[in-house]
């Protein structure tokens, strides 16, 4: 069946489509405002007030927004507010990311992890592991990895501010895991930050974490702010550190640095 359409050759919305655009764009003014009345939610829209009146009223019996009884203004409620729950940054971060990681690891063959920090940890948000031909490892997407030994941790550490770093370490204590133990040795804490800080990326290549394995790691930071690390893996008897370096390092930096990250 052929749709009905503009004299510019668009689709036609339906009735039922439009309805449903004009009840989030009258929700999305309303939290936008902080407090609104429905004549400037009328204006601000540029919608007929008959319209406005009618959505503010189906929102306010869903219960997304509600009617000050004191100065006649429409604000919006917990359950409005509950909607941005689902909000995941490392959602958001994986999606501008992917294709930037897909590139990387063709050119450099070896697998590449997308990480982001979640309590007292760094997940795995996006991968490819499983279209290197040099991965030793699958299933890596939402594996949590340690802060303290692999290089993503190590990165992350290293460029959050001191005060989220401090938050970090001190939490890192009360877990008291015994693998750490050895890593939070303030010395050898203070000398592994201000080391990945100089280089301006991390390095794991003792089989701190993965016997097998070593990797570098680079920190994806807007305005301050660490939205996630970049690392690349490989077998450790394959590459020593210093040629990793000569061969990744720059490549890591130049790509976290072209991640378009919205704040």
């Amino acid at each position: 069946m052929s749709k009905e359409r503009t004299r510019n050759g668009q689709p036609r919305q339906s009735e039922g489509v439009r309805a449903f655009k004009r009840g989030l764009d009258v929700l999305h003014e309303v939290n936008r405002s902080g407090g609104i009345r429905a004549g400037d939610v009328a204006r601000a829209l540029d919608l007929p007030r008959p319209t406005v009146y009618r959505l503010l009223e189906t929102l306010e019996e869903l219960g997304y927004i509600a009617r000050s009884a004191s100065d006649d203004r429409f604000r919006v409620t917990r359950r409005a507010l509950s909607l941005g729950d689902g909000y995941d940054p490392g959602v958001v971060i994986c999606q501008a990311a992917a294709p930037y990681l897909a590139d990387l690891s063709k050119k450099l063959v070896w697998p590449v992890d997308l990480s982001t920090y979640e309590n007292a940890a760094m997940v795995v948000q996006e991968t490819t592991h499983s279209r290197s031909p040099l991965s030793i490892d699958r299933g890596m997407i939402g594996k949590r990895l340690p802060m303290l030994r692999t290089s993503a941790g190590r990165a992350y550490l290293a460029a959050c501010p001191a005060r989220e770093r401090d938050l970090i370490i001190n939490h890192l204590r009360r877990i008291d895991e015994a693998d750490d133990r050895p890593f939070l040795d303030q010395g050898r804490l203070d000398r592994m930050i201000a080391e990945t800080a100089a280089r301006g990326y991390a390095i794991r290549t003792e089989g701190e974490y993965n016997p097998k394995t070593a990797s570098i790691a680079v920190a994806i930071v807007r305005d301050g702010a660490v939205f996630g690390c970049i690392s690349i893996i490989w077998i450790r008897s394959a590459l020593g550190i210093e040629e990793a370096v000569a061969q990744f390092a720059s490549q890591l930096l130049e790509t976290a640095s072209a991640i378009p990250v919205a704040e």
